[in-house]
């Protein structure tokens, strides 16, 4: 496995298509609201078994956290490692950056996941595409 800061077209449209098919055909978020208008101002990463694309996410820079989004792994790929793979690589970028806290929205289903990577939760429960979720935070 390898996870790839997004430098070409192609690299990012390899993570659409891992989005696409977590966030609008397997939890069915209207596609018009998983590509949003923040893409270009976000970094990408798009995680790779060889040549396929097996995961995804990106962060922006808000007020000097990053503020990580976007984060899924294909369902076969699930609960082996991947995704904390992709964080530790986006965390990694962040504090290449000099950012100091990494912040979230995590879908409830995903709390334990995040917690194991040292997030606490810091809101309550609110919705967003229909789906139940709650901010976490983490200092770097």
């Amino acid at each position: 496995m390898e996870v790839k800061v997004v430098q070409s077209k192609k690299e990012l449209d390899d993570a659409f298509q891992v989005r696409h098919a977590v966030f609008v055909e397997e939890q069915k978020v209207p596609a018009e609201l998983e590509i949003d208008e923040h893409e270009k101002l976000a970094y990408h990463f798009v995680a790779y078994d060889e040549h396929q694309p097996t995961a995804a996410g990106r962060f922006r820079v808000l007020d000097h956290i990053a503020k990580v989004e976007r984060i899924c792994v294909l369902s076969d790929y699930r609960k082996t490692g991947l995704g904390q793979i992709l964080m530790n690589s986006i965390e990694k970028h962040a504090r290449e950056l000099d950012l100091k806290e990494m912040k979230l929205n995590a879908q409830m289903t995903a709390v334990g996941f995040y917690e194991k990577l040292g997030y606490t939760t810091v809101s309550g429960e609110f919705m967003d595409a229909g789906i139940p979720h709650v901010t976490m935070i983490k200092a770097l």
